[in-house]
């Protein structure tokens, strides 16, 4: 009997947890951007259609925390009825308009096959860490009116380029030889950039970022907060920087309550 049970839990298990993700190329007529990439995650069938998300892993903008940031944050929400769409997205190597088009296009390819991938199309959010979140934030308040998500989930992001703020590399390798140029700054300030069109906004970072100073985060929520736009922000006692799913987050099970929560107060999730 016992062999029996474990030839069924080998069998049954991965029939049973198994998610189906597919691979898109997000321009594949543009030989230069073959590296541009998502990744769909599918949750459960329903028989309405279901919020989705995209998710944009950090890594400074000179690589992808994918697996952490990425894949590991897909598998969760799509376990919890959302699809969930991870961005490969182009280091832009100083062309600070590189990642930004990847993460539209990216909410253009889930509008356009929403109905093929029933997707609620008044329900296409997006989520991001680090530099990840200033790339999130970018499309929150930079992006055309269409590509606009309806909700954002920002984990310890980087959100200004004032210097005495920053994070140094994610500036520096976003914007290049034209770091010293101000206008530039100021757009990549997105604090400052922040309008009736920036979705409500959930800030999830630690008090102790040594890499991405809390301010961050602060200076976005206050923007939020003076635009009347639904903030939330909750800042844990410790974790530092880049925590993303990692085991070893002392708050890791909080953070998945709060973002559920989160959800369900603004009808993304039913309870």
């Amino acid at each position: 009997m016992r062999h029996i049970l474990l030839f069924l839990f080998v069998v049954l298990t991965p029939a049973l947890f198994a998610q189906r993700v597919e691979q898109f190329k997000l321009w594949p007529d543009n030989p230069d951007a073959a590296e541009a990439e998502i990744y769909v995650y599918h949750p459960a069938k329903s028989e309405k259609p279901t919020p989705a998300i995209l998710i944009c892993p950090g890594g400074g903008y000179a690589g992808l925390a994918i697996d952490n940031e990425g894949h590991n944050m897909a598998r969760w929400y799509s376990s919890r009825g959302l699809l969930s769409v991870v961005l490969k997205y182009r280091m832009p190597n100083g062309v600070h308009t590189i990642p930004l088009s990847d993460a539209e296009k990216a909410m253009e390819t889930i509008r356009a096959n929403a109905a093929k991938w029933n997707v609620d199309t008044k329900c296409i959010g997006i989520a991001g860490s680090s530099a990840g979140g200033h790339l999130a934030a970018s499309v929150s308040t930079l992006a055309a009116d269409e590509n606009r998500p309806a909700f954002a989930i920002l984990y310890y992001p980087v959100i200004s380029f004032d210097d005495k703020v920053t994070h140094s590399g994610s500036k520096q390798n976003l914007l290049g030889k034209n770091i010293e140029d101000q206008a530039l700054v100021e757009r990549y300030c997105l604090d400052k950039q922040v309008n009736d069109k920036t979705p409500k906004t959930l800030l999830l970072l630690s008090d102790d970022d040594k890499l991405v100073p809390p301010e961050n985060s602060i200076l976005y929520y206050t923007a939020l907060n003076k635009k009347h736009i639904p903030a939330s922000i909750y800042i844990f006692p410790d974790g530092d920087h880049g925590w993303g799913t990692q085991p070893w987050f002392t708050y890791k099970e909080d953070v998945k309550e709060l973002i559920l929560k989160w959800l369900i107060h603004h009808k993304v999730l039913e309870k």
